[in-house]
């Protein structure tokens, strides 16, 4: 170790854009690590020998051992640890929340701030991105073919780590472009788009074939993938992208989205481009209900479309919002307005059909329900209406049902949510392994891509043990 450590008790901090600037673009909030802040940050890390960071990783990486690497300004070093356990590294020091996770068992976060690892992950990544010029190597093949079912985070791991085991993998994309959530859902001032490509470039390059426009359920079945055409298993990595509403009045009137239909829009169709094909209400005051990173990412989309007024409708307080610290952070610097302890009780409409306001009731917390957290409890008399033209409901998703309804025998529970014996995500159907949203419901990237992780531990060695 030629280097000395930088004791300073307080991360680099994260160079972004001026609040007041990106409020009105999508290109990229946070701007990244220069390589002197990388190096430097790097160098808080005590290197544990019990290493508990990793502990916090769903994938597992060897997170001192990259850090280590950067601390010693071998970067390419660095992406070489990070790819061995991540297929997705640009995309995950960009999107994990790092906070509940490695840097929630940093050593350093007891009497300062935590290591900034998820900025660390990101500039390894996009350091490499920029400066190499090597190309994935192709594995040799097995000769087995196993067929993956959505090209979401959950999918494209799966993928990547069944192609280094030298498997034929086949994924089946539903949309007409690969990525999942993260070209659908998560906007591109949070993950550039391009960089999302540039990962799945890497794992076709290692042969994973990638066929878009393909529905299972509709146009081929799991039976048929398992029969006709020959693969011997199935990873289901479909996600959660049924949406959920209220059930109050007034929900079918136009300008009200789900969070999903929104931002796929906004997200998947670039309806903020000029003569977009798919468009979207021109909205001038826009109300989002829920508290979670999807509410904050239709509500930052939301401005940036061009309303004047934005709010986060949520029914706790500040203290329990779901959605990361720095979303939230970032939400408020760009004026999203917090209506919190706040509920909808129905959409009101003009005579033309549209919306026009929100009734409301002010709420206030009672005793922990079963998720723990105190139970919201209507304040009586608070009725109030808030004037809106739009409202966006992002209060949660569930699995489609199209995969469920077309393979018997495919066990589920009441939610909807396919079942699997313990984590390696078998389901009832030998050869059959499910993961990440469409097991769990509505997660986070970096836990669907760990549920990725083990199907594919799973898979190949029940194929292993075929004979």
């Amino acid at each position: 170790m030629a280097f000395q450590r930088n004791m300073d008790p307080h991360k680099c901090p994260m160079p972004s854009q001026d609040p007041a600037v990106r409020a009105h673009n999508f290109d990229e909030v946070a701007l990244g690590y220069t390589y002197d802040m990388a190096v430097n940050e790097a160098r808080r890390c005590l290197a544990c020998k019990n290493k508990p960071c990793v502990t916090g990783c769903p994938v597992q990486i060897d997170i001192p051992a990259f850090i280590e690497r950067v601390a010693n300004e071998d970067m390419e070093g660095a992406y070489k640890v990070l790819s061995a356990s991540s297929a997705l590294p640009a995309v995950c020091g960009r999107v994990c929340p790092q906070e509940n996770q490695c840097e929630g068992k940093c050593v350093r976060g007891i009497k300062g701030e935590s290591v900034g690892i998820g900025r660390l992950e990101r500039f390894v990544a996009d350091w490499h991105r920029e400066h190499s010029t090597e190309s994935p190597e192709k594995p040799v093949s097995n000769g087995r073919k196993v067929a993956i079912i959505g090209a979401g985070p959950s999918g494209l791991t799966a993928a990547g780590d069944l192609a280094r085991l030298g498997y034929q993998v086949t994924v089946f994309e539903a949309l007409h472009l690969a990525g999942g959530v993260l070209v659908y859902g998560i906007p591109e001032f949070r993950l550039p788009k391009a960089i999302v490509q540039q990962e799945i470039d890497g794992l076709k390059a290692m042969g994973v074939d990638i066929q878009t426009n393909m529905v299972i359920g509709k146009v081929l079945t799991v039976d048929e993938l398992m029969g006709e055409f020959g693969f011997e298993a199935v990873y289901i990595g479909t996600g959660a992208g049924l949406p959920r509403f209220m059930g109050i009045p007034g929900e079918s009137l136009k300008g009200v989205y789900s969070a999903n239909e929104y931002l796929t829009r906004v997200n998947l169709m670039k309806a903020y481009q000029p003569g977009s094909h798919t468009p979207l209400l021109h909205s001038h005051k826009v109300a989002v209900v829920g508290g979670g990173n999807v509410a904050m990412d239709a509500a930052r989309c939301a401005l940036r479309m061009g309303a004047e007024t934005v709010y986060i409708v949520y029914r706790r307080s500040m203290n329990e919002l779901p959605a990361r610290a720095e979303e939230v952070e970032h939400a408020q610097e760009e004026g999203i307005i917090f209506k919190t302890l706040t509920n909808p009780v129905e959409v009101l409409g003009d005579e033309q059909g549209s919306v026009r306001g929100l009734r409301c009731v002010e709420m206030e917390l009672g005793e922990p329900d079963a998720s723990g957290r105190r139970r919201p409890v209507v304040k009586e008399g608070s009725e109030f209406e808030l004037e809106v033209d739009t409202m966006i409901m992002a209060i949660g998703t569930s699995p489609n049902p199209l995969i469920r309804s077309t393979t018997p025998g495919l066990e589920t529970n009441r939610h909807g949510c396919i079942v699997t014996d313990g984590d390696d995500g078998l389901t009832s159907r030998t050869g059959v392994y499910a993961g990440g949203d469409a097991v769990t419901g509505a997660a986070t990237v970096i836990l669907a891509m760990g549920a990725g992780k083990q199907a594919a531990r799973a898979i190949d060695e029940y194929l292993r043990g075929k004979n």
